[in-house]
This record gives C-alpha cells, sequence and structure tokens, in this order.
C-alpha cells in the first residue's frame, strides 16, 4: 500500500523533471512562495486540515519536482498523529509522503547540483521525521529509527557546508547539538554510539533553536515546540516553556496539543482560574468531537480539574473528574501513566474521607494491580492499604 502511495505522487512518464537550471528556483527561501503557502501552514497548524491540504495539493502539481509540497503533505499527517501517539492510523500515509519527499529530493540531489544543499535539507527532514515515528514508545522500531537517523545526520552535514545556515538549515543542526549531549548524560549506555560523530554543544543548540523559532519560515514552529518541551522537560525553564505555550495556544487555538499543552503549563503555575476553563473548554471540545480533541487530551485535563477541584476541598466534584481522567486513560491504554495511576490514588483518599472504605480498597488494589513495585505510586498504595487494615 505504502509502495502504491508513493508512486500515486509521480506522473506516469517517471520521475518529474526539475526546471532549466537558468530558471532554478530554491523554494525553501523564495518569498512569494512563503507568501502563497503562509495561509496553508497557518491552517495546517490551526488543525483546519482540509484546507491546507487543499493548498498543499495545488502547489504539488504547480511544483511536482520539488520535495517542498511532498513534504508538507507528510507534516500535516505528523499533526494528526500529534495529539494521541499512540493511534497508528495515520502513519502510512505519513510514511509514503515522507518516502516520496526522499524519492523527489535524491532525484533533484543526483542530477540537479544547483539543487544540493536545498535537497539535503529535505532528505535530513523526511529522514529525520521517519526517525522520530520508529522511535516513539508505542512503535519502538529503534533499528528502523537509528537507520534514518543517521541517513538524516549525513544528508545534514552536507548543510553544513554552506558558511552561514539559513535560519530553516539551522533547525536540524540545533538539535543535533542539543541532543547529542543530552543523550549520553542522561543514557550512558548510549554514549558509545556518538563516538564517530562530531561534538555537540548544547547551549549552543538552545541558542540555534531560539534562533530558528524567531526567523524561520518553514521550521520556526516545529522550532518553537521543540524549544517549549525542551525547556520544560529538561532544562527546568518554566518561564520560557509557559511563555512559548502560552503564544502558541493563542496562535493556534484549535490545535489540541497546544491547547493541552498550555493547560499543562497553567497547572505547573497554580494559574487555577484560567486553568480551570482551559480544561473545561478541552472536555467541551471532545464532547462535540472537534478535530484532534480525543481520550488524551482528555485524561490531561481530567486531571488537573480533579487536583483543583481537591486542592478547594470540593471532593465531590474532584472524584467526578479523577473517574473522568481513569476512564480516558483506560481508552486509550494508558494505564502506566502517573495521571492514570494517581488518580485511582486520589479516587482511594477521597472514598476514605468520606468513609467509604471498601471503595476506597478496592482503588488502591487496582493501583497495585496497575503498576511496577518499585513504581512510586505502588508504594503508596502499598502503605495505604497496610495502614487500613491495621486501622480496622
Amino acid at each position: 500500500m505504502v509502495v502504491l502511495f508513493v508512486l500515486f505522487c509521480f506522473p506516469a512518464a517517471g520521475q518529474p523533471v526539475a526546471p532549466k537550471k537558468d530558471t532554478t528556483i530554491i523554494l525553501i527561501s523564495n518569498i512569494t512562495m512563503q507568501i502563497e503557502i503562509s495561509q496553508a501552514l497557518n491552517d495546517l497548524y490551526n488543525f483546519k486540515f482540509e484546507k491546507a491540504e487543499q493548498q498543499f495539493r495545488w502547489f504539488k502539481q504547480k511544483y511536482k519536482w520539488h520535495p517542498l509540497p511532498y513534504f508538507l503533505l507528510g507534516l500535516s499527517e505528523w499533526w494528526k498523529i500529534m495529539p494521541n501517539t499512540k493511534a497508528t492510523t495515520y502513519d502510512e500515509k505519513f510514511l509514503a509522503y515522507m518516502d516520496s519527499t526522499i524519492l523527489i529530493a535524491e532525484n533533484l540531489y543526483k542530477k540537479h547540483p544547483e539543487y544540493k544543499i536545498e535537497s539535503a535539507f529535505f532528505l535530513a527532514a523526511a529522514h529525520g521525521f521517519k526517525g522520530r515515528l520508529y522511535s516513539d514508545e508505542e512503535r519502538k522500531s529503534w533499528r528502523k529509527a537509528a537507520v534514518e537517523g543517521k541517513v538524516a545526520l549525513n544528508y545534514m552535514e552536507v548543510c553544513r557546508e554552506m558558511d552561514h545556515l539559513s535560519p530553516e538549515l539551522l533547525f536540524g543542526d540545533a538539535l543535533y547539538n542539543y541532543f547529542s549531549v543530552w543523550v549520553p548524560e542522561n543514557y550512558p549506555a548510549l554514549k558509545p554510539l556518538l563516538w564517530f560523530f562530531r561534538k555537540g554543544d548544547k547551549q549552543l543548540g538552545l541558542k540555534q533553536l531560539k534562533e530558528v523559532s524567531y526567523n524561520a519560515f518553514y521550521t520556526r514552529t516545529e522550532a518553537m515546540v521543540w524549544l517549549m518541551r525542551i525547556s520544560n522537560s529538561y532544562e527546568n525553564d518554566q518561564a520560557r516553556a509557559f511563555q512559548i505555550a502560552e503564544y502558541l495556544y493563542t496562535t493556534y487555538p484549535d490545535n489540541p496539543y497546544f491547547d493541552r499543552y498550555y493547560a499543562r503549563m497553567l497547572y505547573a503555575r497554580g494559574q487555577y482560574v484560567l486553568l480551570e476553563k482551559q480544561a473545561k473548554q478541552i472536555l467541551a471540545r471532545i464532547d462535540s468531537g472537534r478535530v484532534g480533541y480525543e481520550a488524551t487530551s482528555g485524561r490531561y485535563a481530567a486531571f488537573f480539574l480533579g487536583q483543583m477541584y481537591e486542592f478547594q476541598r470540593k471532593l465531590d466534584e474532584s472524584k467526578k473528574y479523577y473517574e473522568l481522567a481513569v476512564k480516558f486513560a483506560e481508552e486509550v491504554g494508558a494505564t502506566e501513566s502517573g495521571y492514570y495511576l494517581f488518580s485511582l490514588i486520589a479516587l482511594g483518599e477521597i472514598n476514605e474521607k468520606q468513609g467509604n472504605k471498601a471503595e476506597a480498597k478496592r482503588y488502591f488494589k487496582e493501583v497495585k494491580k496497575k503498576s511496577g513495585r518499585k513504581n512510586e505510586a505502588y508504594k503508596d498504595a502499598k502503605k495505604r492499604l497496610k495502614k487500613m487494615e491495621k486501622d480496622d
């Protein structure tokens, strides 16, 4: 099926032919192209996929010899995956578009030296995105991810031949600089795999990501997403992460990934007035069937509300949302996640306070059943059960 889809992307006569050398068009830096495609990119990140893809398909007809429209169509499929990476519904189409990008870019790379740097960029990007998908926790195709990553790095080095990397080309270099240092710091067993690659620089990577997020066109939003996640999860810079999350949500208010990340940052900052509105909006959008809004976002939103109402000692409201968080987690098979396990513990604790000891024990036993012995939730539930049995 993937092969048929890839072939469908090409005209019947064979590989698309680039324009003659004297009419070279470097699309990645073409201002006219950027103006024409700007609204389509906004539609993509705002989850208006039909509108975005209509424009991308038109560009595919106009520039069928170039990898850009194929890559953008693949990026559209990628963002359909983003709200719930456990779902594999869009994998096949995403991979097919990235394979199309690779075939078109390889043709330019091999036969048209004037497009060497631009085609290398798309080859690095397409292989990089494929690697990201394969390395996802749900796919765990580590060998495939490693192969794609190695190829992406090779083409990225070609891009580095330019004396001054443009903001678009800088994106891959930024991620490499950061994660080539971060990975061995956090996973020492993987350090030998990086011995044969050039040494990275985490601080330079962060600086480059900032530059891309300010000055790039095609990779700007992707760079902001990475900068937000790195700032929040790895650099302990919640202020910057919140600033980016707020900007992305405000700019693309219908993007469920940005919506829930903004809610997550509001929760972390204790901004409960705004959080209550944001989380309830997410749940309402799930109920109304809004594109991209599903159980993963619901799990976050319901847990945040459960915690908020528990802090406010509104225990019945808190129970309602913790129960909803459990329901959403079970829908997507996220029963080993902290949100799920600590929702169960909270339900046990609330039921114990309300005198429902049998129900409380049921929740604590469920935690022990669903978590590993080394898990903090398991230890907490075991201790609570032991205390309840002693009190009995």
